[in-house]
């Protein structure tokens, strides 16, 4: 304001207190208050209060360099999210200006010096929401001349009524309409009667009702100037009523004010000490060239007012504005302007509630501006404390991507996700699986039982941690015990999740019995891998000490769950709990991965910081604009929804190599299902842009510093080839927690825009229900069912079901898989699905076996372990999009080993799920094929390797 300032008696801004009126000033900014500006204005021009709003937040906080220094003050000793950031500033500036304004307050004894804040924009709609915000930012600011603003809405009037039962002074904004001043002046007075009846203190409690007033000629004139224009017949009556129709409206609302000060009900309160509401002229900057640029100051002056003044209007009232008391005056011609409204149908009441709507809207997208402004500024802070992502998308999906991050802005559904609405997916039971959001917070919190735990593990002195289990409990911690390798003074982590019996007893080698801590991890208890491996490691464990293994066994499994039954019966050392709310591979960061970490020595403490900025990073206050996590999930479902992108190809550093079979899981189990669905391709060395079809989005996983020169290389050509890339950048290895959650919420956005259910995995419990059939017909009768081959050709015996005999034929092996790999077409996939050891020479030579398989047919392909996949991508193949071609490997095993209590052994079981897993790929008219070896499994695979090489 650098207008020349009026003194004394001749400043109109100061005269504006002979007619009962209390000019405030609708502006606030940190420099403002800092440099004594604000205090002059108080001084000089007899200034009673201020008013913020979302977008007067977002001038001050979004440009400049005024908030710079505090927040990086906060950010050094918090993690925040930006909501949490934008409040923390948000509260000192409200607090320095109500310091500012107490003398205020304290001279005019409660009736003026009050500074206003505004709740979530986002909570308009919202009345329990608002009462919950209005409630904390109460107590947050913590200062008496402190009023929140609550918009007038139908949902905000009950709001209102609660916050002043609870003796919060409340600013009520965003009215237009008459009806809804009457709605929120009864909310104040039932407010105050409530408090009343409850012996409580009434007589320090403040409120105003901010009543807008040239919105509401900007439309109705608009209106008017465009009947004009298109020759209305009643165009001189219409522009008789141009610039009037907001005054009068606003001096019949203060009328109704008047009416209710005189009514019995009002006496009461008063006699209690009540103050009156008073009537608050907001939104009177003229819009208009061709009135007054005062006019929304001078026409509504009158007794026990407030007008909230923008700067530019405040200084022009200074200067030249008029006071008089003109709200009283002519009271029948605004009743006759509001009458004529009707007569020549300009609606008021339609204008009033879309005005309503659109500036609700405004202010949420305001407070959209602000929170990214804010985000952005947090990130460019933190720097490389965060995980960096980047999308390099071709044209036509980055602006269906940008289409669908605006949608999810719009209709707020990222709020709704963090809410727990089950409605951003299929509206069933989504929202009873979401407790992962939360889990970073809750095991920090519960950090120091970790802690002593591992402690413990350390001063026990075990050389190793065994962790059994499968899937999500499983593939998570192997990202771990890979990624950070054994601590100096703790044991290494170990993690098995085979039933392969040479795959068990090369673990079993590895370890010293006698000083290794067993995890046995399984969620529901139930799942048949970590109960027989549990019971085979036990028996083991019990040989080589000579006693029970009692304090050698921990368990992470849910409350109430069968294996917590188990390890009670069996006196586990301890017994940690998972959390009911958390599907299996949404649970690395809750106690199923944080268990064998602390294990295992990992600095819980540091990875868990980490995961919490990526949560953060991702909170529902973050704008989908800076909201990475989000961007990434819609960047895959719009991918794979509208363009068929559907394969998204991992590639990681090799130092968090393994991150990309958690990744796999992740995916596969989530989204794979209705037919639908994004099947992660893992492991797949790059090749040259030519080799791929147009189905793939690109992930790069990357450690900054360990990056592989010819990853970098190959990935920079699928850049420049036009292929949609994601580059998503660690600066240290703890931040593979960050990754974690990042990918979490990524799968789950995806899996709204996929419009399935994230949460559940139907078709990964057919497969245990066709073991269970075959384990339960080896216990009765010793043998599994038989089988027939449909061709044989050497060590190789080939099965399927008759359709899938029948696509391929029965001649010898070469002419076979010729066939059965050609039914691979653009857009498909294959997937090598091999029942054997998981060890250094099968996993190089399945490497080798899918590359010659993409080179040759131009498909992505798949390079799977079973039973593990089972657990992870065996939901896709069975219930994502009906484009996978499967070759099944079984082999003969060299030795077998039994299982304790069983007549089966973990050879049968094997062979069990293997069947069980093709049967279910039959049923459901997948294109599968089975091979078997017979003989020794290296020179079968060389042989397999080599007919598949003439094949294709």
């Amino acid at each position: 304001m650098d207008a020349e300032q009026n003194k004394g008696s001749t400043n109109p801004l100061k005269a504006l207190e002979r007619f009962g009126q209390s000019p405030w000033l609708d502006f606030i900014q940190r420099s403002y208050t800092a440099d004594g500006s604000l205090r002059k204005l108080v001084d000089e021009d007899g200034l009673k209060g201020v008013t913020s709003n979302p977008a007067i937040f977002e001038k001050a906080m979004g440009y400049g360099t005024d908030y710079d220094a505090q927040m990086k003050e906060l950010l050094a000793r918090e993690t925040l999210s930006a909501g949490e950031l934008y409040e923390k500033l948000a509260v000192t500036d409200i607090q320095d200006a109500t310091k500012v304004l107490h003398p205020v307050y304290v001279a005019t004894k409660g009736v003026d010096g009050y500074v206003s804040l505004e709740v979530s924009p986002y909570l308009a709609f919202d009345t329990e929401g608002t009462i919950h915000e209005a409630l904390r930012l109460w107590k947050e600011v913590d200062r008496e001349n402190l009023m929140i603003k609550i918009p007038g809405t139908r949902e905000g009037a009950p709001a209102v009524q609660a916050a002043i039962a609870e003796g919060v002074n409340v600013n009520v904004t965003l009215l237009f309409s008459l009806d809804a001043y009457k709605a929120v002046l009864e909310a104040y007075m039932a407010g105050l009667e409530t408090r009343h009846a409850k012996g409580e203190d009434i007589s320090k409690i403040a409120s105003v009702a901010s009543f807008f007033v040239s919105r509401i000629d900007g439309k109705i004139d608009g209106e008017i100037d465009a009947r004009v224009a298109a020759g209305d017949k009643d165009a001189a009556a219409l522009k008789a009523l141009r610039g009037k129709v907001a005054i009068a409206n606003a001096k019949l609302a203060y009328q109704h004010y008047l009416d209710v000060m005189k009514t019995e009900r009002w006496a009461k309160l008063k006699a209690a000490g009540a103050r009156p509401q008073r009537l608050l002229w907001a939104s009177t900057g003229t819009k208009d060239k061709a009135f007054s640029d005062v006019l929304y100051v001078e026409e509504l002056i009158g007794p026990e007012t407030v007008n909230t003044i923008p700067p530019a209007t405040f200084d022009a009232f200074r200067d030249h504005g008029t006071p008089r008391e003109s709200l009283t005056e002519d009271v029948a011609g605004a009743r006759h302007v509001i009458d004529e409204q009707a007569r020549l149908g300009l609606d008021l009441g339609a204008v009033t509630e879309k005005l309503v709507v659109e500036g609700c809207a405004a202010f949420v997208d305001a407070f959209d501006k602000l929170l990214g402004a804010v985000a952005a500024k947090q990130k460019a802070i933190l720097g490389d404390k965060l995980i960096a992502q980047e999308a390099r998308l071709p044209g036509e999906l980055k602006a269906a991507v940008e289409a669908a991050i605006e949608d999810w802005r719009k209709e707020g559904k990222l709020r709704r996700l963090w809410a727990r609405d089950a409605s951003v997916w299929t509206g069933n039971g989504e929202a009873k699986w979401l407790d992962w959001l939360d889990v970073v917070e809750d095991r920090l919190a519960h950090i120091a039982e970790l802690e002593n735990f591992s402690r413990e593990v350390k001063e026990r002195g075990f050389t190793d941690v065994l962790l059994l289990g499968m899937g999500g409990s499983s593939l998570g911690p192997e990202v771990l015990a890979e990624t950070f390798g054994r601590q100096p003074g703790f044991p290494r982590l170990r993690v098995l999740d085979s039933t392969d019996p040479q795959e068990i007893a090369t673990f079993e080698k590895a370890i010293n019995l006698k000083t290794t801590l067993f995890v046995v991890s399984s969620k529901s208890g139930a799942t048949l891998e970590p109960n027989i491996l549990k019971a085979h490691f036990r028996v083991a464990a019990e040989k080589a000490l000579g006693h029970a293994p009692d304090g050698h066994f921990v368990t992470v499994t849910d409350p109430g769950s069968q294996m917590e039954e188990v390890a009670r019966k069996c006196s586990f050392w301890k017994i940690f709990h998972g959390l009911g709310g958390i599907g299996g591979r949404f649970s690395v960061l809750s106690n199923f991965g944080m268990v064998p970490a602390a294990a295992a020595g990992i600095d819980l403490r540091k990875l868990l910081g980490s995961a919490l900025y990526a949560v953060k990073e991702s909170a529902a206050s973050v704008p989908p604009a800076e909201n990475a996590a989000l961007q990434l999930g819609v960047i895959l479902g719009v991918a794979a929804k509208t363009f068929g992108r559907d394969k998204v190809t991992f590639v990681t550093s090799p130092a968090i190599r393994d991150l990309g079979a958690w990744l796999e899981q992740l995916l596969a189990e989530s989204t794979g299902k209705r037919g639908r669905g994004l099947i992660p391709i893992d492991d797949e060395t790059l090749g040259g842009p030519g080799v791929y079809g147009k189905d793939r989005v690109f992930a790069y996983v990357r450690l900054k510093g360990a990056e592989d020169a010819a990853q970098e290389a190959a990935i920079e050509a699928l850049r420049a080839a036009g292929e949609p890339v994601v580059t998503i950048t660690l600066t240290d290895t703890y931040q593979v927690a960050q990754a974690f959650f990042h990918w979490e919420f990524a799968t789950a956005v995806a899996g709204s825009i996929l419009e399935i259910d994230p949460f559940d995995q139907p078709d990964v419990e057919a497969s245990k229900v066709e073991t269970r059939k075959l384990t339960a017909a080896f216990n009765e009768t010793g043998s599994l069912p038989p089988e027939a081959p449909f061709a044989k050709d050497g060590v190789f015996s080939f099965y399927a079901d008759d359709a899938n005999a029948k696509a391929v034929g029965d001649g010898d092996a070469v002419s076979i898989l010729k066939a059965h790999f050609h039914r691979a077409k653009a857009g498909d996939y294959v997937a090598l699905l091999a029942y054997i050891e998981r060890d250094k020479t099968s996993r190089s030579w399945i490497q080798a076996l899918r590359l010659k398989l993409r080179d040759a047919l131009h498909v992505a392909t798949a390079a799977e372990f079973g039973p593990r996949f089972l657990h992870s991508t065996g939901q896709a193949y069975k219930g994502g999009p009906a484009s996978g071609v499967f070759l099944q490997v079984t082999a003969d095993d060299a030795a077998d080993l039994p299982v304790p209590d069983e007549k089966f052994t973990f050879g049968i079981v094997k062979a069990a799920q293997a069947r069980g897993d093709f049967d279910v790929l039959s049923e459901r008219g997948r294109r599968a094929l089975r091979v078997h070896i017979s003989g020794p499994l290296e020179a079968g695979l060389k042989a397999l390797s080599e007919a598949i090489g003439k094949a294709v």
